[in-house]
């Protein structure tokens, strides 16, 4: 997943303003105590990050 689709969805879910909040600020267990960024800026792939968001918020099936 390229990392605008990552970022267009993240908006898509929490909100524009939100998704940077919330990417900046939520520690994930999912993501072994990171953050969104801290994820990204560690290597993971922008799509296992999602997957992880979505498994973490209860995103809706549709929307994954």
């Amino acid at each position: 997943m390229r990392l605008t689709i990552f970022w267009e969805r993240m908006a898509d879910h929490f909100g524009q303003g939100y998704a940077d909040s919330f990417a900046r600020d939520h520690v994930m267990a999912e993501l072994g105590g990171r953050t969104v960024h801290q994820a990204l800026d560690a290597g993971w792939d922008a799509k296992d990050i999602w997957r992880a968001v979505c498994t973490a918020m209860d995103v809706p099936a549709e929307r994954r």
